[in-house]
């Protein structure tokens, strides 16, 4: 019988526990995308994690999607980030960088030279993001040509080269929640002819590019790849989700990756639905390595996910957001602090660095 608190292996990575951070959005960063201090102290706080996945960090100017979002393309970013991973294994921890294009997810204020954000169609998402005015609709995206689809995978390459230069365990790669990885797997977003459209074996094509260009800077087993199958967030859909996921993870089999971790709530306030944890289920079952879940775990309900092998891990969000010292809190079943929504996204320490650990 595998617990939750017990250690796990990530190809030569040794990970003390299965209790992972999930990456979460916190709009802390500066307008450039540099870190402050602050993020170092938050991070290093939760350095007990058996895996911090960072916040999702934009690959280059054009793959941000909201405002004060960290990136990994340019030298002060990589530097911001060598500090904060310095900080986390000062504290024994391990961290991977989330590597994020947001596609379609985006507004032309973002975009160099206002530009309009890039997407697998041409198809306006029904969703809203955060610009330095406030809350704004994205804006009407333009399809990627065949050009532009090779620069995106060459900044792909460049970025997970940068997280190497700035000292991660490892990376992994943002393919959920209806970002531009996402789009180009599911039918709702996708309508091209070409190579990349059409069936789900083609859908896929755009990842597994990615995954390649990625590994060539990193082990496999240094990799992980994010997937949503059943998520509706930003304006998201599939028309056969068992065969769009199934494809994937067959397809991802073949890299000899770390892990995939499986969003399976559909994000829309419900929680998981038996359709949800059944396609997730059904996924396992196809996954040869670690198979990482998330949405809305508990510790008894995680315990039992490892326990009885439908996970290798659980990742938890807003659980870590507000309780540092999480796998410790979830070992003695000890209360755990409230998160604060108002301190979400954007701020200062509060919300942020002022959660307590327990005494």
């Amino acid at each position: 019988m595998k617990s939750l608190f017990e250690p796990v292996q990530l190809g030569s990575l040794t990970l003390p526990n299965r209790v992972f951070m999930a990456p979460l959005t916190r709009n802390r960063a500066n307008p450039d995308g540099v870190h402050s201090e602050l993020a170092a102290t938050y991070y290093s706080q939760r350095a007990s994690a058996g895996l911090i996945v960072t916040e999702a960090t934009q690959i280059s100017p054009m793959g941000k999607g909201y405002v004060n979002t960290p990136g990994i393309h340019s030298p002060q970013q990589i530097r911001a980030w060598r500090n904060i991973v310095d900080a986390v294994h000062g504290h024994n921890g391990r961290i991977f960088l989330q590597l994020w294009h947001v596609g379609r997810i985006s507004h032309t204020s973002l975009l160099p030279n206002h530009a309009h954000p890039v997407a697998p169609s041409a198809i306006r998402a029904n969703s809203h993001t955060s610009i330095a005015t406030g809350r704004a609709p994205v804006s009407q995206p333009v399809a990627l040509t065949a050009d532009g689809i090779k620069e995106t995978l060459a900044d792909y390459q460049r970025a997970a080269g940068n997280a190497k230069e700035a000292g991660f365990d490892g990376v992994e790669i943002h393919a959920a929640n209806g970002y531009l990885i996402d789009q180009f797997l599911r039918t709702g977003t996708n309508r091209r002819t070409d190579e990349y459209g059409g069936a789900a074996a083609n859908r896929v094509r755009f990842l597994a590019e990615v995954v390649e260009q990625v590994l060539r800077a990193w082990d496999g087993k240094r990799v992980g790849v994010r997937i949503s199958p059943t998520g509706d967030f930003n304006d998201m859909s599939d028309d056969n989700p068992l065969e769009t996921f199934s494809v994937t993870v067959a397809r991802l089999n073949g890299y000899g990756l770390g892990y995939v971790h499986v969003v399976e709530t559909a994000q829309n306030g419900k929680g998981s639905s038996e359709e949800d944890l059944a396609l997730s289920a059904h996924l396992r079952t196809l996954w040869n390595g670690l198979y990482v879940v998330n949405g809305g775990y508990d510790g008894p309900r995680g315990e039992e996910a490892v326990r009885t092998g439908r996970a290798d891990a659980v990742a938890y969000g807003r659980a870590f957001l507000a309780n540092p010292d999480l796998p410790r809190r979830l070992q003695l079943g000890a209360a755990l602090n409230e998160p604060d929504p108002t301190t979400f996204y954007g701020g200062d320490a509060a919300g942020y660095t002022s959660y307590p650990a327990l005494s």
